[in-house]
């Protein structure tokens, strides 16, 4: 495998309609969990700076600090069309994965059961999560405009950790049947003496790939790498990221070797993602935090955009 990519500039719900049945073997997906968030009225005040659904946190210590959504603001109805959108996804990726293929989909505490509830009923079996540890600037806070009375209050714990739902498609037979079949069904081990573990320290995204792929809710190389690799237990078969967002999924698959697919309908990240993926990829992981390091390999559906686009990359 060369790690060749093809990504599309288009509603990934659209494109999976008309994707050739069982023709991907996983999907490592970091989703718009909250969906609210990357609609196209909450993204242009982001991009303006105005907040919305999204906290636009202050400056701390000269640092400015990435913009994070605000979930809890969600009412019945849009958590409703939360679960909604998963459902259509869960069956649109029952459809175009292989028997055993897997989903590691990333979510929030918050959010997870609006998340993994819909891929159960869309005949997926929960394989575990993937606990991400990471030390973010969510939560910790004291009373709103009443932290001075009370101090020792937090209203939420401070998160330090990010949830990646995994799950599986059945398989065909048993383990070893679908793997001779399919070539999947398990996760591939870190070696041959060490399996890969459902927990990752993490380190917050590094300065250096935010600048070449500016997305908020963009996921280090070091972690990402990892994921991507387990995701293809013999190493061969294609990944699909059907939110591609600026493409760290797809960096991550070619920099293992593997195949893939990305799928962006927001026309400014799509841009990003073209000029993001080869950049992201040749980003060295040295001083990353990636205690599971890779071995082996090569080096809301909302509006359809008015034109479909794809580049291939190699």
């Amino acid at each position: 495998m060369n790690g060749q990519y093809t990504i599309f500039h288009d509603n990934c719900f659209d494109w999976l309609e008309t994707r050739e049945p069982q023709s991907i073997h996983a999907i490592v997906t970091d989703p718009p969990y909250g969906l609210k968030e990357y609609t196209d009225v909450e993204t242009a005040k982001l991009r303006s700076g105005r907040g919305g659904v999204w906290r636009i946190p202050p400056s701390f210590d000269g640092a400015k600090r990435i913009p994070v959504p605000r979930f809890t603001i969600l009412d019945i109805g849009e958590l409703a069309a939360l679960r909604a959108f998963f459902a259509e996804f869960g069956r649109l990726a029952h459809r175009a994965l292989v028997p055993g293929g897997h989903i590691f989909i990333a979510s929030n505490p918050l959010l997870s059961q609006m998340v993994y509830l819909p891929l159960l009923e869309a005949g997926f079996e929960k394989r575990g999560e993937i606990i991400r540890l990471v030390q973010t600037l969510r939560g910790g806070d004291r009373p709103k405009n009443a932290h001075d009375e009370f101090t020792d209050v937090t209203v939420m714990p401070r998160s330090a950790w990010e949830p990646w739902g995994l799950f599986r498609k059945p398989l065909e037979g048993r383990v070893q049947d679908n793997l001779r079949k399919w070539g999947t069904g398990g996760l591939r081990r870190i070696s041959k003496s060490d399996p890969f573990l459902d927990v990752i320290r993490s380190s917050p995204t590094r300065p250096e790939e935010r600048k070449v792929a500016p997305h908020p809710s963009l996921k280090p190389q070091a972690f990402m790498r990892q994921i991507v690799r387990a995701a293809l237990p013999l190493g061969k078969g294609v990944i699909l990221d059907p939110f591609m967002g600026s493409g760290s999924t797809i960096a991550a698959a070619k920099a293992v070797g593997y195949d893939s697919i990305g799928i962006e309908r927001d026309p400014a990240y799509f841009k990003i993602a073209e000029k993001a993926i080869p950049a992201l990829t040749l980003l060295s992981l040295k001083g990353a935090s990636s205690p599971q390091e890779p071995t082996g390999g090569s080096s809301a559906a909302a509006k359809r955009p008015k034109a479909a686009a794809h580049r291939k990359g190699r």
